[in-house]
């Protein structure tokens, strides 16, 4: 105790209140698991959508060989296209996720054991399947832009990406519950960061910056495409939560 605790046992002690207040550690505990819990978002939500690109990157020429199209076009992206995307989605929509108000039930959980990693507890799992599911549904409406002979479709893989990245990071607010259930206008600062990315979007396809982007305009019907994936893939995290949640209560139930 910082008031009443004599000055030998505040040396000896590791943790010293200064209030003389129990619920303080309990506080402080709580502030702790936030913190925690918005620094496995963030990572998540970054290191999925970064293999996401990094595939996108990788496998768009294995694509072009395999099919035994031209060369010529066989780059994905531009890097003045993935430095905007680095910017308005890991860089903004990350720095978002470290302002996620508390989950409910939060200090209902055990603690984490001291030796977990960063990525233990299945995060590992869900930071690979997102990664593959953003990369592949990219790598899928460009491919498929680029052979019906659209010359958009370097814009449409631009466009998807940074959608599939704002519905990532709308499911990724919560490990476990829906986002339904969190509330979906809980995060404000988050919601005001996507109304950012997407006003920006639009400058950069149809103001003389697309040019400089290198990218083309998109029609109405494209846009939809995009936002279609992003639907498809956070529909996808909401039904693996979903599930989650149903093995735990099913857990529960057998150790009652």
């Amino acid at each position: 105790m910082s008031i009443t605790g004599t000055d030998v046992s505040k040396e000896a002690s590791d943790t010293v209140l200064r209030d003389d207040n129990f619920a303080t550690i309990v506080a402080a505990v709580e502030e702790g698991r936030v913190i925690y819990d918005n620094l496995r978002r963030f990572v998540k939500f970054a290191v999925a959508g970064n293999i996401g690109k990094v595939l996108v990157m990788l496998l768009w020429p294995v694509l072009f060989f395999l099919s035994g199209l031209p060369l010529e076009a066989a780059v994905a992206l531009l890097p003045l296209q993935l430095l905007w995307l680095n910017l308005m989605t890991d860089g903004l929509l990350g720095l978002s996720m470290g302002v996620e108000p508390a989950e409910k039930n939060m200090m209902q959980r055990p603690p984490h054991t001291p030796t977990d990693g960063i990525f233990s507890g299945g995060m590992g799992w869900q930071v690979t399947w997102v990664g593959l599911a953003i990369g592949v549904l990219t790598l899928g409406v460009g491919f498929w832009y680029y052979i019906q002979g659209y010359a958009q479709w370097q814009a449409v893989m631009f466009t998807a990406l940074a959608v599939l990245q704002v519905f990532q990071a709308l499911a990724t607010r919560s490990n476990t519950e829906s986002l339904f259930t969190i509330g979906v206008f809980s995060n404000r600062v988050m919601w005001a960061v996507i109304a950012l990315v997407m006003g920006l979007q639009p400058v950069a396809l149809y103001t003389p910056l697309g040019v400089f982007l290198g990218l083309l305009p998109l029609t109405a019907i494209d846009l939809l495409v995009c936002v279609g994936l992003g639907l498809t893939l956070f529909a996808a995290v909401e039904v693996e939560k979903l599930l989650l949640r149903g093995r735990v209560a099913g857990s529960r139930r057998l150790a009652a």
